[in-house]
């Protein structure tokens, strides 16, 4: 549950919010950013995963001005952290709007990869959605204001 004012609230994003959600799967794409190509690779991935008949890796999606963190919810193994540098997208599907997915770049091939997520609520997908958007505004910061002095 988040508090009415939870966008005011930079003193947990700093630390990291967390999120349980549920891992989808991952499909490499063209593009760094857009709507367009973010919703069909979401399509790819959701058809994907109704094919496999797999239950889903339940994650912790911690959210925080250095990026995201993912790590496995039963057996707390870490699964990855993704620089905020290194993300350059993220949306909650308009269609599939449980769903929050997010572009990065891999550090192994360089590659755009797009990663969804299934999340209880729509509120919560938006939330993360949110959650990242503003963690890039005070990466940002925090690296204007570590430039500033020079």
């Amino acid at each position: 549950e988040l508090p009415e004012s939870w966008a005011d609230m930079q003193e947990p994003l700093l630390e990291g919010m967390c999120f349980t959600l549920k891992y989808l799967g991952m499909t490499l794409v063209e593009k760094p950013k857009g709507e367009d190509m973010a919703a069909a690779a979401i399509r790819r991935i959701v058809a994907t995963a109704r094919v496999g008949a797999r239950k889903f890796q339940k994650v912790i999606l911690t959210v925080s001005p250095r990026g995201i963190s993912l790590q496995d919810a039963d057996t707390k193994e870490m699964v990855e952290n993704i620089s905020i540098y290194r993300i350059s997208y993220c949306t909650t599907d308009k269609l599939q709007n449980k769903v929050f997915a997010y572009v990065a770049q891999s550090q192994a091939s360089g590659a755009l990869e797009c990663h969804a997520f299934l999340s209880p609520k729509k509120k919560i997908a938006q939330a993360v959605t949110l959650t990242v958007a503003q963690a890039f505004q005070m990466a940002l910061d925090l690296w204007e204001a570590a430039h500033a002095g020079r």
